[in-house]
């Protein structure tokens, strides 16, 4: 619904605009009514069905090697950017490198720069809370993973809630666009399949092979790996430190998210770069922006306080 004098047509054009254009027509506000938007998820269902194709175009270790690099390319830029860097400012990068990062991260179908920054500081700020749109307490397990994305109500980008983001056009152009980069990567690699099925017919390999591996389901598998932090990671686990919401530690969700399963010690303290705030809880994210900053990549990563690592050493 946008308006109640918007026919049903004028709406369905919209949401048709809406999957090149983020920008077109106008939003409703938050609901929390559970009201899936069908016409404008057509490409998220899409995205799924797509992943059937690997019966019809088989598998190569080309292919294979090719998904698991993008999925752990695109999640590192949605963990270590998107998250701990757009959403919570915990170190510090070039111009550039925000834009190379938030240019890869948008690659992984999550939405813009922007949105996910915006949406998840409101996260943070209405954790396990009635107004938090992906609690499982408060909406059920279904819709905390995947349902709260469908709905149109969550479409729009909070841009009050990111005014230190807003200010670079290139974020905004990323944020706007939401698609364009995903496109082009599904295309870059058809090509390159098609090229090294002539180039280097020894590899096995194709478009179609590499479309449906690289992109398709590195894409999906990806998508709901980092929605394990909004579901299982409020539901599974262990909770060292006493917060008002549900968040708990999880070594398998943290082995998924290059370290986001850390996700009661993120909760207890946001500020820091590091969610593994003990030795043996491993943070790749940590790690591979620890080996950025070797190379002025980045800077400034915040560490974890004493007085943190004390409150919470029971």
């Amino acid at each position: 619904m946008i308006r109640s004098g918007v026919s049903s047509l004028q709406r369905a054009a919209i949401a048709l605009v809406r999957w090149f254009d983020s920008a077109a027509g106008e939003v409703p506000a938050e609901s929390e009514e559970h009201r899936v938007d069908w016409l404008r998820v057509v490409p998220l269902v899409a995205l799924h069905l797509a992943c059937v194709a690997v019966v019809v175009v088989g598998w190569s270790p080309l292919a294979v090697l090719v998904a698991v690099a993008l999925y752990l390319v695109r999640m590192f830029a949605i963990t270590g950017f998107y998250h701990r860097y757009f959403s919570h400012r915990t170190f510090r990068t070039s111009r550039f490198f925000q834009f190379a990062f938030a240019l890869l991260g948008a690659s992984s179908v999550q939405r813009g720069p922007l949105w996910w920054a915006a949406h998840h500081r409101l996260h943070h700020a209405r954790s396990d809370q009635p107004a938090d749109v992906h609690s499982p307490r408060q909406h059920g397990f279904a819709w905390s993973h995947i349902g709260w994305l469908t709905s149109e109500s969550n479409f729009r980008t909070r841009a009050e809630m990111v005014p230190d983001l807003a200010r670079y056009p290139e974020l905004r152009f990323l944020d706007r666009f939401d698609t364009l980069v995903p496109v082009a990567l599904a295309a870059l690699l058809f090509g390159l399949g098609e090229h090294l099925a002539v180039a280097a017919p020894a590899l096995g390999t194709n478009g179609p092979q590499l479309l449906v591996w690289g992109f398709f389901i590195s894409t999906v598998v990806l998508l709901h790996a980092t929605l394990t932090v909004n579901s299982l990671a409020h539901v599974i686990g262990r909770r060292r430190y006493e917060t008002r919401d549900d968040s708990r530690n999880s070594l398998l969700i943290a082995l998924l998210t290059l370290g986001e399963g850390w996700h009661n010690n993120h909760h207890y303290y946001p500020g820091s770069t590091r969610q593994g705030f003990r030795w043996w809880e491993i943070d790749a994210t940590w790690i591979a922006l620890v080996v950025l900053s070797w190379f002025g990549i980045v800077s400034d990563l915040t560490p974890v306080p004493d007085h943190v690592r004390l409150a919470g050493a029971t």
